[in-house]
């Protein structure tokens, strides 16, 4: 009996894996992120409301982290076509990678971006001269996802090249 498709038969498992990892893991750093210096922004806006619009920035900042697993995740997805063309392990663990890469990235920056974000509205409300230091802080904090996206997508594009078909 034949395959309905070239290559390995567990390969997409992996692919698909990889590409719910992107989005999952980003998407919780970037819940943590923005209910974490959510909390900062609304114990901060009680004392100085005037501020609130200001202090906006970590939440906008932690739900960028899952535009980034969104990205990674059909990037994937699109990749894993069997019946078009072999589809092989090598290309599993490739997008696997990929979204590990990029969904971990995700978390971990969403996580520094909560913790900064939460401490530093509620500092900037006592001292305005620390926003731009809270700022820096923050992108630093969303380089690391970057970092995980662009390994992600070099990662990605490694799929595909295991053998010549």
């Amino acid at each position: 009996m034949s395959s309905p498709f070239s290559g390995d038969e567990t390969a997409p498992f992996f692919g698909f894996l990889g590409a719910a990892a992107a989005l999952v893991f980003s998407c919780m750093g970037a819940a943590y992120g923005t209910a974490k210096s959510g909390v900062g922004v609304a114990s901060m806006g009680v004392m100085r409301p005037e501020l609130v619009m200001k202090s906006i920035v970590p939440v906008v900042m932690a739900g960028v982290l899952g535009i980034y697993g969104l990205i990674i995740a059909v990037i994937i997805s699109t990749g894993i076509n069997p019946k078009a063309k072999s589809y092989y392990l090598f290309d599993g663990y490739a997008h696997l990678s990929s979204g590990l890469a990029c969904g971990l990235a995700g978390l971990s920056a969403g996580m520094a971006i909560g913790i900064v974000g939460d401490a530093g509205v509620r500092a900037n409300a006592q001292q305005p001269k620390l926003f731009v230091g809270m700022i820096l802080i923050l992108i630093f904090a969303e380089a690391l996802a970057l970092y995980g996206l662009i390994v992600g997508i070099i990662l990605s594009s490694r799929a595909g090249q295991s053998r010549a078909d």
